[in-house]
């Protein structure tokens, strides 16, 4: 008798011989197999998960991925699509035996076009390295996620990433014309047209972003452009209270100033941050939290009357103490703590991150729901996020728990903050994903009938259910 353990065995050992012939077949397509070169591979940016894949391949072209897809098509063999591996829901991991499909190597900056103000890329361009190319002629690509500096295009279309300045600018899905795509066949499509009306049949393109490689492999993209601000100010008000934090958000944002970030930060957080990065930030010795205000544009002048026009409201708000930056360095040195804050507080403590997002006006209940929910659960949270566009990010720190309550506790904590943005008008996921981790509380916002709706289009595009399996839609 074979025994489950055995079969397993046998179709993982099947697999990695069909991939080794596939490599005979790409011999211009770089592939690793060894555990020691595969490893990395097997996790990402999210917690402490760790799943090694079989191997790893490397296409450099479109048609070496169309060439991977048509044969693992063929073979039923399961292709999961990773990028620069920063993302936190562990979409990318490889939960099963098959190909990792890595798209460092499609790193081209095809075209800048000055004219009709795009960008044409490929998906493993680094957004970094994309912003500094477009600068150089003068333009901007606003979309701006925390792991900016490593973080790949692909990954944040796959993910519909936002960032910090999304409060005035938007987020990644606004900047997208035309994607190329692989299917799970091997065709290669483009999903729109490079202009900025379309309304020519169903929008492919913002089906593909979001859609964390479940439906192809975007191979390439059409990104719109808009001429860049010269001039920016950023500016750090202090608060003794979390709720006054949160409700001058909202009354900054009626108002006429228009900031192009507002970013939500608790003392645990600014402090774990500076001591890690080694940067200064204007700390107050009563303060709970933080709020870090960004204006740009093309006058100063224009600038400091924005900063001068919400000194008012903060005030108004009980702000502790309110601090225009001096110069760039100093900027520098506060954006650095601010985007520093994610990576630094799990060196802390194991931990989970909760990317909540509600309506702006519901950012104060949000907060303090989160931390009644601490006290009834016994954990510690450390809050900062997008606060001009809603959304938390809630990191849960283990300390001291005991693994039963951190295994069996903290999923029904969880739930509960879920709920309570769902009952505000809220969701689960702002810009990172479903992916793995969030897959069991996808039921609080979706039902039977959204289910029913994602398996339809996934087979449609997938039907054999080769592309990131194991995820949320299984």
């Amino acid at each position: 008798m074979i025994t489950c353990r055995a079969l397993v065995s046998m179709i993982d050992s099947s697999i990695a011989r069909a991939i080794q012939q596939l490599a005979a077949e790409l011999s211009t397509v770089q592939f690793l197999f060894s555990e020691g070169e595969v490893a990395e591979y097997g996790s990402d940016y999210t917690e402490d998960l760790f799943y090694p894949p079989t191997a790893v391949c490397f296409p450099a072209s479109t048609e070496d991925v169309s060439r991977i897809m048509k044969f693992c098509n063929l073979h039923k063999i399961s292709v999961f699509t990773r990028g620069a591996g920063t993302g936190l829901s562990g979409a990318c991991l490889p939960v099963s035996a098959g190909l990792v499909l890595s798209t460092k190597k499609l790193n081209k900056i095809i075209h800048i076009d000055t004219e009709n103000l795009t960008a044409t890329v490929e998906c493993g361009v680094v957004n970094a390295h994309l912003k500094s190319a477009v600068e150089a002629h003068g333009l901007y690509y606003p979309p701006d996620p925390a792991s900016q500096g490593s973080c790949s295009i692909g990954g944040n279309l796959a993910h519909g990433a936002g960032g910090p300045r999304a409060v005035k600018y938007g987020i990644t899905r606004d900047y997208v014309l035309n994607l190329e795509v692989v299917l799970p066949n091997g065709d290669v499509i483009w999903t729109g047209a490079n202009t900025l009306k379309n309304s020519t049949g169903f929008s492919l393109t913002h089906l593909m972003i979001g859609s964390e490689g479940m439906l192809g492999i975007i191979t390439k993209a059409v990104l719109k452009l808009i001429p860049k601000p010269t001039q920016e100010l950023l500016m750090v008000a202090a608060f003794a209270e979390l709720t006054d934090c949160a409700k001058a958000v909202n009354a900054v944002l009626l108002s006429k100033y228009k900031p192009c970030a507002i970013e939500l930060m608790e003392k645990s957080g600014v402090e774990i941050s500076m001591a890690a990065t080694q940067s200064s930030f204007p700390t107050h010795s009563q303060a709970e939290a933080y709020l870090l205000f960004a204006f740009d544009g093309f006058e100063g002048d224009d600038l400091f009357a924005e900063a001068e026009g919400i000194f008012s409201i903060l005030d108004a708000h009980r702000a502790l103490d309110i601090l225009p930056s001096p110069n760039a360095d100093t900027a520098a040195s506060w954006w650095k703590v601010r985007r520093a804050i994610g990576e630094t507080v799990k060196q802390v403590s194991p931990y989970k991150e909760e990317d909540t997002v509600v309506p702006r006006s519901a950012m104060p209940g949000l907060l303090m729901k989160v931390k009644e929910i601490g006290e009834k659960y016994g954990f510690q949270s450390v809050c900062y996020g997008h606060a001009g566009d809603g959304n938390l990010h809630v990191n849960i720190l283990k300390n001291e728990l005991s693994n039963h309550d951190w295994q069996h506790e903290i999923p029904k904590a969880i739930t509960e903050i879920f709920e309570y943005c769902k009952s505000v008008g809220g969701t689960i996921s702002g810009e990172h994903g479903i992916g793995l981790v969030q897959s069991q509380y996808l039921p609080i916002v979706m039902g039977d009938a959204h289910y029913h709706l994602f398996r339809g289009i996934k087979y449609t595009f997938d039907p054999h259910g080769i592309l990131n399996p194991g995820k949320w839609l299984d």
